[in-house]
């Protein structure tokens, strides 16, 4: 029997990378996708004021400890604003391993138009900002579901944001949020429902997950450190990896199909809880 094949976006670091890893200590190999291929490597972040610099993570660090489980790991430089490298690396999956049982969208933009105030946001941050946190995701499940209907079995998983659903405390600058990167999230968290619409009872699964607070790389670049983080009471990026393995394996999951977001430090709790 064949081993399953996850495509994790965003795997250099942080979530993606503590997901990857988890996949592969349950059984997984792994297309791992992100721009940094090698430890130091600069690139761009930031959403108000982007500076390039070099974060912590890469896909060789995640491969790594991927590997010692056993996964056979391939590893993918792309740019979820660059659709031809997109593409490109969904056909370097398929061609390395045949298919992908799991694909996890969880890459997302960080850049300039992600939390400005509607009147400062420039069109063509914008657009960046739907690339790669909308068009992006959609050409992945475009490329991969065909796959998984044939077979009968599989996973979408969106990782999305409490920002699409809740209304903003205060406007973007004053410690809420903006319009542009809330809204592409609330894009995500369509496309579910509409999936299981199209394909019930296909045995695909499809699910939007929101981590919750989740102190990244970025956001540490950025300012924050664990003191400030310490009031948003943090979920690790664990927790998140190991709600992806269950709602992606678990047959008890499909009970989750019905809702709209998946909660994952509530779920965390709850699952582990009656565990323990």
């Amino acid at each position: 029997m064949s081993r399953p094949v996850a495509f994790v976006t965003g795997a250099s670091r942080g979530i993606g990378a503590c997901t990857a890893v988890e996949l592969a200590k349950n059984g997984y190999d792994l297309a791992l996708t992100a721009r940094t291929l090698k430890e130091g490597e600069q690139n761009e972040y930031g959403s108000w004021e982007p500076t390039t610099t070099a974060l912590p993570g890469s896909l060789e660090g995640t491969a790594a400890a991927a590997k010692k489980h056993g996964a056979d790991v391939l590893l993918i430089r792309s740019d979820i604003l660059d659709i031809d490298s997109v593409l490109a690396a969904a056909d370097q999956a398929l061609a390395h391993f045949g298919k992908v049982d799991l694909l996890f969208n969880n890459a997302c933009y960080q850049g300039p138009g992600n939390m400005q105030r509607v009147l400062d946001v420039e069109i063509e941050q914008a657009q960046k900002v739907y690339q790669g946190n909308v068009l992006t995701p959609l050409a992945l499940v475009k490329k991969f579901l065909p796959g998984m209907l044939e077979r009968k079995s599989g996973a979408i998983i969106n990782m999305v944001s409490g920002s699409a659903i809740n209304d903003p405390p205060a406007p973007a600058d004053e410690g809420g949020w903006g319009f542009v990167y809330p809204s592409s999230k609330a894009a995500l968290i369509r496309m579910m429902p509409t999936l299981r619409v199209e394909h019930k009872d296909s045995g695909v699964r499809f699910f939007s997950v929101e981590p919750g607070f989740v102190l990244t790389e970025v956001m540490k670049a950025n300012g924050f450190d664990d003191k400030i983080a310490a009031r948003f009471n943090p979920t690790p990026p664990q927790a998140i990896a190991d709600i992806i393995y269950w709602l992606a394996s678990s047959d008890e999951a499909m009970e989750q199909h019905h809702r709209a977001v998946i909660f994952a430090p509530q779920l965390h709790k709850k699952l582990f809880a009656e565990q323990g």
